[in-house]
């Protein structure tokens, strides 16, 4: 299971902002506003690490991970889950930020979306998919390790 949640977060970063997922993206939004240069970047800085660890996953396939791979599993998909919150759900449920509000508005204003407005903004479906793989990995890395 563990596998899968990596392959689809691995998969929602290297391509949301490149194909169209139907109403779930974009990507035509995203190249309008950020430009394809900095999506280039932006895809590389925030996908290769999770490729990596992914690939160094798979090598240990359904055997269990060494732990030292698990700790560094958990730090870093950690750090994304943190990300995640600083960027959706914080400003979404606690503090408004209208310049991300509007921003998001922009990117993702045409994305579906099942939760309702708040704060100026919605995490629309896509991200929320993300997020809850990425907090179903964190807890399954460290019920591991317990």
């Amino acid at each position: 299971m563990l596998l899968v949640l990596q392959i689809v977060q691995v998969g929602i970063l290297w391509l949301h902002d490149w194909l169209k997922l139907g109403p779930l993206n974009d990507a035509r939004a995203a190249r309008d506003i950020d430009g394809t240069g900095r999506l280039i970047v932006v895809t590389v800085v925030q996908s290769l690490p999770f490729t990596l660890f992914l690939a160094a996953s798979m090598c240990y396939g359904r055997a269990s991970l060494p732990l030292s791979l698990r700790r560094e599993l958990l730090f870093c998909y950690a750090l994304l889950l943190v990300g995640e919150i600083r960027a959706w759900w914080w400003p979404y449920l606690v503090r408004a930020d209208p310049r991300r509000a509007a921003r998001y508005r922009s990117l993702f204003g045409k994305t579906h979306a099942f939760l309702p407005q708040r704060n100026g903004m919605v995490p629309n479906t896509l991200h929320c998919a993300l997020h809850a793989a990425t907090a179903a990995t964190c807890l399954m890395l460290a019920a591991g390790m317990i």
